[in-house]
């Protein structure tokens, strides 16, 4: 019996060394989570605390003397083992620390304007394309979700249809327009890779080549509620296709636009379209990391106009926040000077290079970041009405300037559709098979994580070396810690956490 003891403690402590660490960042004095505080793991590893103040700390580095610094701008930072963070089960409290200017080693009060003055003339020096090789460990989340007010299909003609098969197709669809209100769709996409770039000047140019190297990628979503329209689209093209003819081809029509894309029941025709078309995963991947940094970019970006156009905004000088030693940011409030202009926030400037280092923004009340009305012509209406995000920007530990190491980007869309769809068959004689109307009113809301963990140089020979081999995302059906227990990533929010598939019932 003391064998089974021992050996129960030692499984036991087993698992406790090889578990994740959870840690939570709150103000000391109002108890409030601080969210993106920067989490520096073992010297090497670099964390972010998410929207809710938590953090995760991997089962690799869960020795108890493991070093975690902790830093937030306008904060004092902290230095703790892992050790010291557990025995304060997980608490971690920032004290906030202010400065008046008369505290900053500055000769003359800074205004907005001289500091916006300045931001502008480093954006090419701080934000330029590094040109030299490197290899980034990075971690991006994916939140799309689908929120319908009304769904409706109305069946307004039927010559392929029989008696039956158009009261089960109706039946069908109206299962899946309730199932899809009642419980609105979401999905969650994870994915942490080695993401290597090369910078290679050929014909006068500068091109950029990368590779990337998956690790870990999951899709936690519901396979029968999907959260993008296209998809939903195709569920419903199948819906009403298994009540034709299986052994006929048609093609799909919406209002005065016709698709080319010609639909079929018949297995030889799917096999064949779905390797024709099929995408892989990894350039899908680098395609989102291309456009999630070049859009993020203060020097490049057109959203980024609060810093890239300054003459369209009114800036406010708040005061300085201590950045660690002596190093010290500015902080501006901005809002809307022209009615072109569409974002409020806030952005903390370096007070030694002028670097954007920090920027919270959001829509100012009434504005969109882009509106259609074609409701009348076309029965389309869709307007951006929610834009925000956070950037956090870091000193480049490979060259000069400045690396995008943190970004969150939240954008939704209210869309209504109004359109009269239509199967035709082919035919020598094209004919009507179905016609139908559809509604479609709701939201369309999608959040994207970026955090860069870790940034080192590569040589070309290194760079030539790496494999780039497609991969397949996991799916799960409810969040699993453990699949990441071995990784860095940003802890998910509590909606992912209590996200699960909804069992379908007859």
């Amino acid at each position: 019996m003391k064998n089974i003891y021992i050996v129960l403690i030692a499984l036991v402590c087993a698992q406790v060394a090889n578990a994740q660490i959870r840690g939570k960042v709150v103000d000391a004095k109002s108890g409030e989570s601080i969210p993106y505080a920067n989490i520096l793991i073992n010297n090497s590893d670099s964390q972010i605390s998410n929207g809710e103040g938590y953090f995760t700390v991997s089962a690799a580095n869960s020795s108890d003397d493991t070093p975690i610094v902790i830093s937030c701008m306008g904060y004092a930072g902290i230095k703790t083992t892992v050790g010291q963070l557990q025995s304060r089960d997980g608490m971690v409290r920032l004290d906030e620390v202010t400065y008046e200017l008369d505290n900053v080693n500055l000769a003359d009060r800074p205004t907005a304007e001289s500091i916006m003055a300045g931001v502008k003339q480093n954006l090419k020096a701080n934000y330029a394309m590094n040109m030299k090789h490197s290899k980034d460990v990075l971690f991006l989340r994916d939140v799309v979700s689908f929120k319908p007010s009304k769904l409706n299909f109305e069946i307004t003609k039927s010559t392929g249809f029989t008696k039956k098969g158009l009261g089960e197709a109706n039946a069908e669809i109206s299962k899946f327009t309730s199932s899809l209100i009642s419980h609105p769709p979401k999905e969650f996409t994870d994915m942490l890779g080695n993401y290597y770039t090369s910078p290679k000047k050929e014909a006068e140019k500068q091109t950029f080549y990368s590779k990337l190297d998956v690790v870990q990628a999951t899709k936690l979503k519901d396979e029968n509620r999907s959260a993008s329209l296209d998809e939903m689209q195709a569920v419903v093209s199948k819906l009403f296709l298994k009540h034709l003819d299986t052994t006929k081809y048609y093609r799909f029509k919406s209002g005065w636009f016709g698709s080319r894309d010609t639909l079929s029941m018949r297995k030889d025709y799917n096999s064949k379209k779905k390797k024709k078309n099929k995408v892989d995963n990894v350039s899908l991947a680098k395609n989102r990391l291309s456009s999630l940094k070049n859009q993020s970019n203060f020097l490049y970006s057109k959203k980024m106009e609060f810093v890239t156009d300054p003459d369209i905004y009114k800036y406010t000088y708040e005061g300085t926040v201590l950045l660690g030693g002596n190093e010290f940011a500015y902080v501006l409030k901005f809002e809307p000077r022209r009615s072109r202009a569409i974002y409020q926030g806030k952005i903390y400037v370096s007070e030694s290079d002028f670097a954007v280092l920090r920027a919270d923004y959001a829509l100012a009340p009434g504005k969109k970041a882009e509106s259609v009305n074609l409701k009348l012509l076309l029965g389309v209406k869709m307007a951006e009405n929610i834009s925000s995000g956070t950037l956090i920007f870091k000193k480049d530990p490979i060259g000069d300037g400045y690396y995008l190491q943190y970004a969150s980007e939240e954008t939704g869309q209210y869309f209504y559709l109004n359109r009269p769809l239509k199967f035709i068959e082919l035919t020598d004689e094209e004919k009507d098979v179905v016609a139908f109307d559809l509604k479609v009113e709701g939201n369309m809301l999608s959040k994207q994580e970026f955090l860069n963990i870790s940034r080192d140089g590569l040589s070309d020979e290194e760079f030539d070396k790496v494999k780039e081999d497609d991969f397949a995302y996991k799916r799960i059906n409810k969040y699993d810690p453990t699949l990441w227990k071995n990784y860095s990533a940003i802890e998910p929010l509590d909606e992912m956490k209590r996200f699960q598939v909804i069992e379908e019932t007859n």
